[in-house]
């Protein structure tokens, strides 16, 4: 009888013990995770067939016509509410060989690339590796610039620092790939002149990113390429994006070719010395991997959501940045309540594309074209059709910045 009562006590312990652990509170991650898929959850909810349907024709319209008339060429892909409501390609990813443009064509994403390069330093300043008010020369001890310059500065485009495509130049040997390295070398051993006062004003710099992809390879011990592909591609699933190689041709064979219009066709644009240098540029994917980045972001499969949060906001507070702005890695555009739409735009060796990342509701327009022409001038269509309520807004806003002035 006392054996029998020890085992109904013990089972009844036991029990106790399981329900008191099952009900023990959740770690940090836990809770952010739980919180975001409820997020998440109550966003699909919008989700509205009929809504999306009539979108979706509209939208094909409207890019037949970009094509027909404007001569768009490239892929495109729609979403909102996390779910996929228009995707389609039009044109040649190669006009020698007349291979056609699919949603899995793989494009140069030329400045878009940034996003992820900012991705990677968030990541090391999740794990403790980073802070973004380090100075440069913390992790780069030959850098010749003011101390004042940080990871901030180089992520917002206020270091003041001289653009690598320029100021280079006449240094380098324009027959040899260029490497990170070799910009951070150089910097070092000609110490060419900066633009303005650090952290006076916001200047678009392509050398800022390529400073931060150089930090993520010292601090990471890993190529940028290989993290990228480890710690930014994997985890999203983007399977058929990679980071260009200029020792590994064979990357690109299927990928788009850069075109530029010229009176009578179109000029292939090739690839040169410049091509080597990543972080700012050379991320290859294509618009259904970025819809799948897209995704990743706004489930923490990459960073948490505070962290993204953070590279959302506006970053400046200078005069001439009222309605545009900055964050880490994102151009900002104020709407008419007062919130910030997250895009950005890339324009390289004949490759010009837009990428909004809108996670107020999970949405984005992915934009991926190989011609480098004014197609996406229009792209205000595009917004106005998935958002009919500020398309007066949209249609009534400013163009889109042009990454880069020169080819």
């Amino acid at each position: 009888m006392k054996f029998t009562k020890q085992i109904v006590l013990s089972c009844f312990f036991s029990g106790f013990v399981i329900l008191a652990c099952s009900h023990q509170p959740k770690k940090l991650g836990e809770e952010i995770s739980t919180k975001v898929a409820s997020r998440n959850d109550s966003i699909a909810k919008l989700f509205d067939p009929k809504v999306a349907s009539r979108k979706a024709v509209k939208l094909d319209t409207f890019f037949k016509k970009l094509h027909k008339l404007n001569g768009f060429n490239g892929a495109v892909l729609v979403s909102q509410y996390g779910k996929v409501i228009y995707k389609k390609a039009f044109g040649f990813a190669s006009f020698s060989k007349k291979d056609t443009n699919t949603t899995q064509t793989q494009f140069q994403l030329a400045s878009v690339s940034k996003q992820f390069t900012a991705v990677a330093i968030m990541q090391l300043h999740e794990k403790g590796l980073i802070n973004y008010d380090d100075p440069v020369y913390k992790y780069i001890p030959n850098f010749p610039y003011d101390p004042s310059i940080t990871i901030k500065s180089l992520l917002t485009h206020s270091s003041g620092i001289p653009n690598y495509v320029y100021c280079l130049d006449r240094i380098i040997d324009k027959k040899v790939a260029m490497t990170n390295g070799q910009i951070v070398d150089l910097f070092a051993r000609y110490k060419p002149g900066i633009n303005y006062n650090p952290n006076s004003r916001f200047n678009y710099n392509n050398s800022n990113y390529a400073l931060l992809a150089y930090i993520v390879e010292k601090l990471s011990g890993m190529s940028f390429r290989d993290y990228a592909q480890k710690h930014l591609f994997a985890p999203a699933g983007m399977s058929r994006s990679f980071v260009y190689d200029p020792n590994k041709p064979e990357l690109v064979a299927s990928a788009a070719v850069g075109y530029t219009p010229r009176r009578r066709g179109f000029w292939q644009v090739p690839f040169d010395h410049l091509d080597g240098v990543v972080g700012d540029k050379g991320i290859y994917s294509t618009v259904e991997d970025l819809y799948k980045w897209d995704m990743a972001l706004n489930n923490e499969k990459l960073v948490k959501m505070s962290t993204l949060e953070e590279a959302f906001r506006p970053a400046h507070s200078f005069k001439n940045l009222i309605t545009k702005n900055y964050g880490y890695g994102w151009r900002l555009q104020l709407l008419d309540d007062g919130s910030w739409l997250t895009f950005h735009t890339g324009w390289w060796h004949g490759f010009k594309n837009y990428y909004m990342h809108n996670n107020r509701d999970n949405s984005s327009i992915i934009i991926l074209q190989n011609v480098s022409n004014h197609a996406l001038a229009r792209v205000k269509v595009a917004q106005s059709i998935l958002y009919p309520e500020r398309a007066w807004y949209f249609m009534s806003g400013e163009g889109l910045p042009e990454e880069l002035e020169t080819e």
